[in-house]
């Protein structure tokens, strides 16, 4: 039997590819834009890095609290359908749903993608 090896699994990059790592390179400055100026002072950058951790932790705690609830999604073209919430993949590209009412039937399985979602509710 072959022995088994650890993966390493490093951070994802600001690119797809997972390459561009260095704060200097022009990809990087364009996919990572601050609203801080890039001469602005640290503790100005420090301030807006905490407040968005914030914010991406409030919205992975919702994520988690609407998992194997009834979730309502305002789809476009005023399309609504209903159900029940299972995961969301890493980039939040697409939602994993049971039981999906659509307006032409039911499907039992199905991934929602983000792209197509205007809004969505649950209760809690």
């Amino acid at each position: 039997m072959a022995t088994p090896v650890s993966v390493l699994r490093l951070p994802r990059g600001p690119d797809p590819n997972s390459r561009g790592f260095d704060p200097k390179s022009p990809r990087y400055i364009a996919l990572c834009r601050t609203s801080i100026p890039s001469e602005a002072n640290a503790k100005q950058l420090q301030e807006e890095q905490h407040a968005r951790s914030v914010l991406r932790e409030n919205f992975l705690r919702c994520l988690l609290s609407m998992t194997n609830k009834k979730v309502q999604f305002n789809m476009h073209e005023k399309v609504k359908v209903e159900a029940t919430f299972g995961a969301s993949d890493i980039d939040v590209l697409n939602f994993q749903v049971s039981d999906l009412h659509t307006p032409i039937g039911v499907q039992k399985e199905a991934l929602i993608r983000s792209q197509d979602v205007m809004s969505l509710s649950f209760d809690l």
